[in-house]
């Protein structure tokens, strides 16, 4: 029989009659054959190879250049190189106590010195160091002619090879962010183990919804039961409300949902434009699906950037992070934490600052033409300077 997949011609009227009649109700609905009329995408090559990819069917009617532009969903990180170039330093000022004031109580008899020495109190840390990768991938001149009809249709498909180069390259880039968002999790998290364990009850930078929520309503939901039809849309309206919360205290001044260094007490404070929201795109979903369906609409939700994350470092496994984390400790030093295996991640709240990276380098450079071989490689190189900030605010939300 003939066969559309097999470069064979097929007649397709007693088909369609078929399926016509099906369809206006003329005749019930029958199994239809499809296999010899619809043409499938195959690897079976059914016509000669070009001599080089060895890939490539000699000039076929129509080229099809399977390739489109990705971008990443992380670009909001990265940074002017201007400020987080070469060695960084954050200027951090100390809080200090207020004085007594002497004007309403002058001493008869003596004199108040207005020289004393006072001077402002101050942290600086630094950021060192880059991370480099690179790739390359040869260009031939002229092998290749014979896979294609014109040199447009070869121009085509060396655009398509670029599209891809580049498409490496952003998706390459996003491997980079997603770690920094994974690490900058994972390093909360130990963070905010180390102050439940010095002292319960001070740890801030890690939120367990289920258990505050089971706190505060009675309740005994679990991980699966909340979502039920009847408890979903009411904790999320908790939910709602808890962020919002949690936005607003941000907005404070003061020491909390930060790293705390031993003796150099920090105050900060994130406004609603410097504050950055990321959520599990699952969970987001879910609550717009199931619970609350304007929630983030513009009269909702308005005290952070709200950016939904598909996974966070798996996509086998969207709410789980498996990280050996670097962060900075109490004393202020760099140090790394044992491996943080979490899971119910839902979200993150962060300032801008907490959270960054810069592309110091980003050059593409041409080899010298090889006339022999009549190709030249093309060789992208790349330095990526990366910002982990856990004395910055920030806190993380886990589904438990």
């Amino acid at each position: 029989m003939p066969n559309v997949n097999l470069m064979q011609w097929e007649d397709l009227a007693p088909i369609v009659t078929s399926l016509q009649n099906q369809a206006t109700g003329r005749s019930d609905a029958a199994a239809t054959d499809l296999s010899t009329v619809i043409s499938q995408m195959q690897t079976t090559l059914r016509a000669g190879y070009d001599p080089v990819l060895a890939s490539f069917s000699q000039q076929f009617g129509l080229t099809i250049i399977a390739l489109r532009p990705y971008t990443g969903i992380f670009a909001d990180l990265e940074k002017d190189l201007g400020r987080w170039g070469a060695i960084v330093r954050k200027i951090n000022y100390l809080e200090e106590d207020p004085e007594t004031a002497q004007f309403m109580d002058l001493p008869e008899g003596d004199s108040i010195d207005p020289w004393k020495i006072n001077k402002f109190k101050v942290l600086e840390t630094h950021l060192y160091g880059e991370s480099t990768y690179k790739k390359h991938k040869t260009i031939t001149r002229d092998q290749l002619r014979n896979a294609f009809t014109s040199p447009a249709a070869l121009g085509e498909f060396i655009n398509g090879c670029m599209t891809h180069f580049e498409n490496l390259q952003r998706q390459w880039l996003e491997d980079v962010q997603r770690a920094l968002v994974c690490n900058f999790i994972a390093a909360k998290y130990t963070a905010n183990a180390a102050m439940e364990s010095a002292q319960a009850g001070t740890g801030d930078m890690v939120v367990h919804l289920l258990s505050e929520y089971n706190t505060e309503t009675g309740l005994d939901l679990t991980d699966v039961t909340v979502f039920q039809p009847d408890n979903f849309k009411p904790f999320t309206e908790w939910l709602y409300a808890r962020v919002n919360t949690l936005a607003r205290f941000m907005r404070a001044r003061s020491e909390k949902f930060q790293q705390r260094i031993v003796n150099k007490p920090i105050a900060r404070h994130t406004p609603a434009d410097r504050l950055k929201f990321y959520m599990l795109g699952k969970f987001m979903d879910q609550i717009d699906a199931m619970g609350l369906s304007n929630v983030y609409n513009d009269n909702y939700l308005q005290m952070a950037t709200k950016r939904g994350v598909d996974f966070w470092q798996s996509i086998n496994s969207p709410d789980s992070i498996s990280i050996t984390p670097s962060y900075i400790n109490t004393a202020g030093e760099i140090a790394t934490a044992d491996p943080v295996q979490l899971e119910k991640v839902v979200g993150v709240l962060f300032d801008d600052d907490a959270i960054g990276y810069t592309v110091t380098l980003d050059e593409t450079d041409p080899s010298p033409y090889n006339q022999d071989g009549r190709y030249y490689n093309i060789t992208n190189n790349k330095a990526i300077k990366t910002m982990n900030d856990i004395t910055e605010k920030g806190v993380v939300l886990m589904l438990d």
